[in-house]
């Protein structure tokens, strides 16, 4: 008796494992707006890059944000310092207003379907001005990992990559190609 109990108990427990398991999305119909996380959301109001300049990050090209953050283990003069947190100051001028732009555009295209308004042409349209501002977003953080590079001697990237952890030890040196 206790081990079909046992077994009843088992295969309900597993059910509902199973049946949670399978609804990625169980519980994201409350977000504000359905595609995005309230921490993507904070991000794109604060300017912050979102893994969206990881092919630069990872490939020698520094951020001006954890530059400023690191300047001092790396070496970073008071003249590069003013001239990073510049950039930093330039680039979150151009990425908050980009940010806030893209959240309207997700709101749009979530209230559209939310009211059962969208159309083949509306989503056609919301989608591309989507698109397009992702990829202004993405070009603009981009952009200033390439500025910020310029400034910087082979052996601060050098330093730079250690710290964040992206040094295999085995590699070139290939910052030169920078310079």
């Amino acid at each position: 008796m206790h081990r079909y109990l046992f077994l009843a108990f088992a295969f309900v427990f597993l059910s509902d494992t199973t049946s949670k398991a399978q609804q990625p999305y169980a519980g994201l119909q409350a977000r504000p707006i359905k595609a995005l996380s309230e921490q993507q959301i904070a991000d794109l109001k604060q300017g912050r890059g979102m893994g969206l300049a990881l092919a630069a990050e990872l490939n020698g090209y520094p951020g001006p944000v954890h530059l400023l953050e690191l300047s001092d283990q790396i070496g970073v003069s008071d003249q590069q310092r003013a001239e990073i947190a510049g950039l930093f100051e330039s680039m979150k001028g151009e990425t908050i207003p980009l940010g806030e732009k893209l959240l309207s555009l997700e709101a749009d295209l979530d209230t559209q379907f939310k009211n059962h308004t969208i159309t083949t042409d509306s989503l056609k349209a919301a989608t591309a001005t989507i698109g397009e501002t992702q990829a202004a977003l993405r070009n603009t953080h981009l952009k200033y990992h390439l500025s910020t590079v310029a400034l910087l001697t082979p052996s601060q990237i050098k330093r730079y990559e250690e710290l964040r952890g992206y040094s295999t030890g085995g590699r070139e040196d290939h910052q030169e190609m920078h310079h």
